[in-house]
């Protein structure tokens, strides 16, 4: 039984909050739970039962909760100063840590903004995008268009979604955004034509590189990423890579662009940037962009942007921290094996008839449902099967997201995946099925397991 403390945080929950990508009418409905505390990859609740956290608390963390040295490096630097500006100062951690990122990421990129979130980060590299040519000169000041994919998703400020495609999240502000050109995801015909006709308008390209995520996990073909960044090459237009999601590990690589051998002009960090601690995203930029900012100051070539917790020493705490983990536990190593433990794994949901697809790139997954009416809220329903059993799980409409941390052990993604297929198959009404299939994916699950 819920004591009276916790059932008035839920009564203040119903009164004064309002949640993201939450439809408030629906929310106030179902009694909310409340998150109090977490250990490893489980969440704990009010009353004290644990979740496995297979979606990651929103795709950051990396290494678990309570991760005694991330704990440890933040506690350290709160004994210093939890706060001060970088305008006009500067501190330890954010050059510390500016330097390891140049070290990990791909080669080219020297310089680096920091932020607070994934959606500033692309905002920062837009902005520095265009203003780099604006300051070149000459016909360079014509380039004022973008090229995105559609279903694109980098975040939720006005830039970040003129360049978004997901039209359920960004038609309504279609009157305050600027105008970009879509290209279809993977199809590099289409880039090319694209990049040939606007070569001389365009700013920049900007892609989600091999996994496009808030899309239902849309995964683009090997080498489609490479042939974009020679079409940029060829038709002297930057390339922006946001891997705000695909970060830190979450395709099997620290970057997702190592694995096509790719270094964008810039590149857009947050999420796991401090394993799920703390707010901070960072936008990596190569020397030259860099350099075109450079002047006198009545040129005011300056870049005019910046966010009062940029570079928080915190955050920078706890992001070292985190890269202290990924060296001292070899957690990209020890990834390779839960990887192929997962694809095994999810062969047997994709055998299920409940599924219409099932779409992989590292710890990336999107269970597709197929159609449903949206009435149904079929994805909704599959979460809440999967919290009655313990684990929490997020759709993306009618596509079920995995994406559990890093640092979870081979048992546990075997319960992941186990109480997912249950979900599904307790969310869904047994007359659309053919039993006989239904029969075939049981044995496969069973085989799995």
């Amino acid at each position: 039984m819920a004591t009276v403390a916790q059932l008035d945080h839920r009564r203040l929950d119903h009164s004064h909050l309002w949640h993201p990508f939450t439809q408030q009418r629906d929310w106030v409905g179902e009694e909310p739970l409340m998150i109090t505390g977490a250990e490893g990859c489980e969440l704990i609740d009010a009353d004290g039962n644990r979740y496995l956290d297979g979606v990651s608390s929103l795709w950051c963390n990396v290494h678990g909760h309570r991760h005694p040295l991330i704990d440890g490096a933040v506690r350290e630097q709160l004994d210093r100063v939890a706060h001060s500006t970088m305008l006009g100062l500067s501190h330890p951690g954010a050059a510390e840590l500016a330097a390891r990122l140049v070290e990990l990421a791909p080669p080219g990129l020297e310089r680096v903004f920091y932020s607070d979130s994934g959606s500033t980060a692309v905002e920062v590299a837009l902005k520095m995008a265009y203003q780099h040519w604006q300051q070149r000169g000459g016909q360079h000041v014509r380039r004022r268009s973008f090229v995105c994919l559609e279903d694109a998703y980098h975040g939720d400020t006005i830039g970040s979604v003129s360049v978004g495609g997901i039209e359920l999240f960004h038609s309504a502000f279609g009157p305050l955004l600027f105008e970009a050109l879509r290209a279809r995801p993977g199809d590099i015909e289409e880039m090319a034509r694209l990049l040939t006709a606007h070569e001389e308008e365009l700013v920049a390209v900007i892609v989600e590189p091999l996994v496009q995520g808030a899309a239902g996990m849309i995964t683009h073909p090997p080498g489609y990423l490479r042939a974009v960044r020679e079409l940029c090459d060829r038709h002297g237009v930057l390339l922006i890579c946001d891997e705000v999601a695909t970060g830190f590990g979450r395709t099997g690589t620290m970057f997702a662009c190592e694995q096509e051998g790719v270094s964008p002009d810039l590149l857009c960090l947050a999420k796991g940037l401090t394993g799920g601690y703390m707010p901070l995203a960072a936008t990596l930029a190569s020397e030259e962009i860099y350099e075109s900012f450079l002047g006198a100051h009545e040129e005011y070539k300056t870049f005019f942007h910046g966010h009062t917790y940029t570079g928080n020493p915190l955050a920078c705490a706890a992001a070292l921290g985190c890269l202290d983990v990924f060296e001292q536990e070899r957690t990209l190593v020890r990834l390779q094996p839960k990887i192929r433990l997962l694809g095994d794994l999810l062969g047997a949901v994709a055998a299920m008839p409940e599924v219409a697809e099932v779409r992989r790139r590292g710890f990336m997954v999107g269970i597709d449902l197929g159609e449903h009416e949206p009435g149904l809220r079929m994805g909704h329903r599959v979460t809440l099967e999967a919290r009655k059993r313990g684990v929490i799980i997020r759709p993306l409409g009618d596509t079920v997201i995995l994406m559990p941390p890093l640092a979870i052990s081979k048992q546990e993604l075997r319960r992941l995946v186990g109480v997912t297929a249950e979900a599904i198959r307790a969310a869904t009404p047994v007359a659309k099925l053919d039993p006989n299939a239904r029969g075939r994916a049981d044995a496969a699950l069973l085989e799995a397991a």
